[in-house]
């Protein structure tokens, strides 16, 4: 890539929130974007809002999203000289950094062999251990048969964890507690990592007990500079998912936080890396701290991070992309907490069942220090075969009680009618003691599950029957008049001449 590359045009090869988000920053820098979309997302937000909209297939991801063909054929079709991948999908497709390269494109994001050496967990974890980065006990290279990985893991010790080998985001990721339930979980492993990165490979780690997840987000450029922009906890998860992030961490003193970060500026040397990075780890119970995975690419909690250092962190990718030099480590400044809340239309009560549908009514909350990325509307009908998240919703304030605060009052302001959402149970998980004293890990979903479902409210009760039965009224009148309008009796049924009766009863004149 030239140190001097201009970007004309960004092809967005992604959908939902996330390509919203870097089309934002593209219009504020004035670089034209095309979005790509399915047959399920033609009338998404990232369609509206792109310069440009390209269709590349049906619905299922494997047919569109997840298609390198068809994202070079729309970059081709466009002239776009770039392509920012967002997160998941082909975000981490070392094959697709290839391809774009014949083909003269940009990739706003990290070279293929970077890709190589950490888009490909196993190989991450031999790489960091060759660096000296302390990893987690677990396989060196993906296995080929279930009954392998099955003996592997009565070798380390149950619980362990069956991971996708080419993704993250909590896809292709499941907990083992007990050799009698492997079978069934390294199945469902392989089918959420077929579908949702293409590759069906599968590695094993041993589980921590209690473990925190803490990351870091580094960014490096052209030029061989490379610096950490703090840290992320991550370890408010369900199904292995995150979905309550923030910024700082509160296990993290100033000396264990700058030896992570140094850390994680090591590995990304270690393979030449540019771009936005993140290094995972785990922290034990004794604050030792463990490599986990690389994500070569932008994280979905990439905003909390942004409101705590002022910087545009898409900006600072398409800067890099064209050859530009990154701030000095010493320019980085942190400020304030941030925490951020991935809403999602699901039904906690449910086992986080995904809740598809048209979302009737919308209503987003504001207010000081509070952000939305969304990518949805009124209007809009949630497919099913993507994930169901519909938004992030970001609250920055000067203290971390401040911030929780400030997150539920948000929560609280949230209107989404039509479809189900979690946003009860975000309420809840950040009201929780153990999440306000700040002394959580991985765990907390899972021990407060019950806690964590509320019940409706009795006192609701009757104006939902009072709302229900307006409703009837008003759709059973409707009908009526519409059925009159057919017959012919529309100008009876008007305004008018409901008032022209009623004067005549009570006695015309006056």
């Amino acid at each position: 890539m030239s140190p001097t590359r201009p970007i004309e045009k960004v092809l967005v090869a992604n959908r939902g929130e996330i390509a919203v988000r870097v089309m934002r920053t593209c219009r504020e820098m004035r670089i034209p974007t095309v979005a790509v979309y399915s047959e399920a997302d033609r009338g998404a937000l990232h369609v509206r809002k792109a310069d440009e909209a390209v269709f590349i297939g049906p619905a299922p991801a494997r047919e569109s999203y997840l298609s390198i063909e068809r994202i070079l054929d729309a970059c081709r079709r466009t002239g776009a000289d770039a392509v920012h991948p967002g997160y998941g999908f082909l975000s981490e497709n070392a094959e697709l950094a290839r391809a774009l390269d014949r083909a003269g494109i940009a990739l706003v994001g990290p070279p293929a062999a970077a890709m190589d050496a950490m888009g490909v967990k196993t190989t991450a974890r031999r790489n960091m251990a060759a660096a000296g980065v302390p990893v987690v006990p677990g396989s060196e290279e993906p296995f080929a048969e279930e009954a392998e990985a099955r003996a592997f893991a009565e070798r380390i010790g149950f619980p362990v964890m069956i991971k996708a080998a080419a993704g993250g985001g909590g896809k292709g990721m499941k907990k083992c507690d007990r050799a009698e339930d492997f079978a069934a979980l390294w199945q469902s492993a392989r089918r959420e990592a077929t579908a949702a990165f293409g590759d069906d490979r599968l590695y094993l780690e041993k589980f921590l007990e209690k473990p925190r997840h803490v990351e870091i987000q580094i960014f490096a450029d052209q030029h061989g500079n490379c610096v950490w922009l703090g840290e992320r906890e991550c370890s408010v998860q369900r199904r292995q998912q995150k979905v309550i992030e923030e910024t700082p961490s509160a296990v993290l003193d100033d000396r264990l936080r700058e030896a992570m970060g140094e850390v994680a500026v090591r590995a990304a040397r270690a393979v030449g890396y540019v771009g936005a990075g993140t290094v995972e780890l785990l922290v034990d119970a004794h604050r030792n701290f463990y490599f986990l995975e690389m994500n070569t690419r932008l994280q979905v909690e990439h905003p909390v991070t942004e409101m705590v250092t002022g910087l545009d962190l898409v900006r600072m990718q398409l800067e890099v992309a064209r050859g530009a030099p990154i701030l000095a480590q010493e320019q980085v400044q942190r400020r304030g907490h941030a925490i951020e809340a991935r809403v999602y239309a699901e039904d906690p009560a449910r086992g986080f069942l995904p809740q598809p549908g048209k979302i009737t009514y919308l209503r987003v909350p504001g207010g000081p220090g509070i952000r939305d990325d969304s990518g949805v509307y009124a209007g809009w009908v949630v497919p099913q075969w993507y994930d169901p998240m519909i938004s992030k919703l970001v609250a920055w304030a000067p203290t971390r009680a401040q911030a929780i605060d400030r997150l539920i009052r948000a929560l609280g302001e949230y209107v989404v009618h039509g479809i189900g959402t979690n946003l009860g149970w975000l309420a809840a998980a950040l009201d929780h003691p153990e999440f306000r004293s700040g002394d959580y890990d991985t765990g907390f979903c899972a021990r407060n599950a019950k806690a964590l479902i509320r019940p409706p409210d009795p006192s609701l009760e009757r104006v939902a029957l009072i709302a229900a039965a307006v409703a009837a009224f008003k759709r059973e009148r409707d009908a009526a008049e519409a059925h009159a309008a057919r017959a012919g009796q529309g100008a009876a049924r008007s305004g008018w001449a409901r008032a022209g009766r009623l004067r005549a009863l009570r006695g015309g004149g006056r």
